[in-house]
């Protein structure tokens, strides 16, 4: 019995010690089909998600569910510190060691206590090792507990200066394609004259927004379940955005910048199916998103602004291309709770024209107002 306690104390160490270390330091995708932290993400997430759906109003789950992300890693880490304690105490009850200064009997309890005090360096002394192998479990635990806190208090910086670049090139899209952003709108407004220099240039800058994004979120998946701070704002809609602009340059966008196109389009499909395999998320082809009517819509909304599409192989060409990006993206919709964004803006508002303390046209509170009003 005492055996089979102490290969459960360090199994459970083991584990612990391996699932933080794949999640804050390995800078790389776990290709490991059974992980302790994507099962607690999933288990977690999906009633989450289901919890704010069934019990709070449309207008008030956005904010719920961005609730979900910071408060989870607060919880895995908490788990975290609570299967070390548990395996060091499941240790010290092997070797049966513990002394309690009050002379109560001692017992699992009071290994779990000694564990805890170990691992947060508390030193009461009310409860101390009473050989040499306890005292060693004693050193090794109370290092291993500066070395969580060291660990945390590197990981939370890294994780926030992530985010807030992926929300920095998030927020520049709003007066470059709308709010939410479309791509009907991306290339409407870049209809001025060297306006194809311009969309080249942000197509570039795309480019590398999406590699850093997919470094990121390989990195430190957790960041998906971070929202943005505006409702009709996410990191998908943004990648569908771009991913639709490229697709439309590339099926025909006379005098647009086709090359550039094609790279972004390849690092941000790449950015976007990566992430579907970290969160098993199988592509699944929902809806159409683009209606034989809404193209007619949209190649009038190009032709006023002076862009053309081709007439011949172009419905063609992006019907090809949207298939190889619009399942991942409707799937991770789905599953993150995001809605994808058409193709052709329904708004003629913008979330920087709108304030908080102003009424919309319609005397309503602007669609994309932030979280905290």
């Amino acid at each position: 019995m005492t055996i089979l306690v102490c290969i459960c104390g360090i199994a459970l160490i083991a584990v612990v010690l391996w699932e933080g270390f794949e999640t804050i330091i390995l800078p790389r995708r776990v290709t490991r089909r059974f992980r302790l932290t994507r099962l607690f993400y999933r288990r977690s997430w999906l009633p989450w998600a289901w919890l704010v759906a069934w019990l709070l109003p449309a207008r008030r789950q956005e904010t719920w569910l961005s609730f979900y992300g910071p408060l989870s890693l607060l919880l895995l880490l908490s788990l975290w510190a609570g299967g070390l304690i548990v395996g060091f105490a499941l240790l010290h009850c092997a070797v049966g060691a513990t002394i309690l200064s009050r002379g109560d009997s001692a017992g699992f309890l009071a290994d779990l206590y000694l564990s805890a005090t170990t691992f947060f360096t508390l030193g009461l002394g009310d409860a101390i090792p009473g050989n040499g192998v306890a005292r060693f479990l004693v050193v090794i635990e109370s290092g291993m507990g500066f070395g969580f806190l060291a660990l945390v208090l590197a990981y939370f910086p890294a994780l926030n200066q992530s985010f807030s670049r992926r929300e920095t090139s998030i927020s520049l899209l709003d007066a470059r394609a709308g709010s939410p952003p479309t791509a009907g709108e991306m290339l409407r407004r870049h209809g001025h004259e060297h306006g194809m220099e311009a969309l080249r240039q942000l197509l570039h800058e795309w480019e590398r927004w999406s590699a850093d994004f997919l470094e990121g979120h390989l990195s430190y998946p957790v960041l998906a379940y971070f929202r943005s701070q505006h409702d009709n704002q996410s990191w998908l809609a943004a990648l569908t955005a771009i991913l639709d602009t490229c697709a439309l340059v590339m099926a025909g966008v006379e005098g647009a910048c086709e090359r550039q196109a094609e790279l972004t389009f390849a690092m941000t499909r790449h950015a976007l199916v990566d992430l579907s395999l970290v969160f098993r998320s199988k592509p699944q082809q929902r809806d159409d998103r683009l209606s034989p009517e809404q193209l007619a819509e949209l190649r009038e909304v190009l032709a006023a602004a002076g862009i053309k599409l081709r007439e011949e192989g172009a419905e063609l060409k992006l019907a090809e291309l949207r298939r190889m990006y619009e399942p991942y993206v409707q799937t991770l919709a789905s599953y993150f709770r995001l809605a994808v964004p058409p193709w052709v803006s329904e708004r003629n508002m913008d979330n920087w024209q709108a304030s908080a303390w102003d009424s919309t046209p319609t005397g309503k509170q602007p669609v994309g107002k932030p979280k905290h009003f």
